[in-house]
């Protein structure tokens, strides 16, 4: 069995995988448009070249992602993507990257249970917990 987040960024997808691409080191394997669906019939205007589907590696995770609808109104709640780095460095690098726009809600900090743990929410609404495993 095999866990894997899928993420909808209701029109924002492309600049999201930019954006990941950067901050974590994100890879495209594979991104399939609307304008390629079998059935334009369900497809809505405007939306053709937007995201219908891409599977993105980050580390050893395959994260899916989506424009979805297409409406702008993404809604991330209840969860967190938890990124656990190598190094203090890495994770401080990290969490810089990803808060580049986005909301610190706990600063990088030594924990009862990790030498460096953060949490934030990006500028696309994605909660994120980074982390160096003790």
């Amino acid at each position: 069995m095999n866990l894997q987040p899928y993420l909808f960024f209701d029109g924002k997808c492309e600049e999201a995988l930019d954006f990941y691409k950067k901050a974590v080191g994100a890879e495209p394997k594979m991104l399939m448009r609307f304008n390629q669906a079998p059935d334009q019939s369900m497809i809505s205007p405007g939306s053709e070249n937007k995201v219908m589907h891409a599977q993105v590696q980050i580390g050893d995770t395959t994260v899916l992602m989506s424009d979805g609808r297409c409406t702008g109104n993404t809604n991330f709640q209840g969860f967190a993507l938890t990124l656990t780095a190598k190094s203090e460095t890495e994770a401080d690098k990290t969490f810089n990257a990803l808060a580049d726009g986005g909301k610190v809600t706990m600063p990088m900090a030594k924990t009862f249970f990790s030498p460096r743990f953060g949490t934030l929410t990006d500028k696309f609404g994605v909660g994120w917990m980074v982390l160096v495993a003790q």
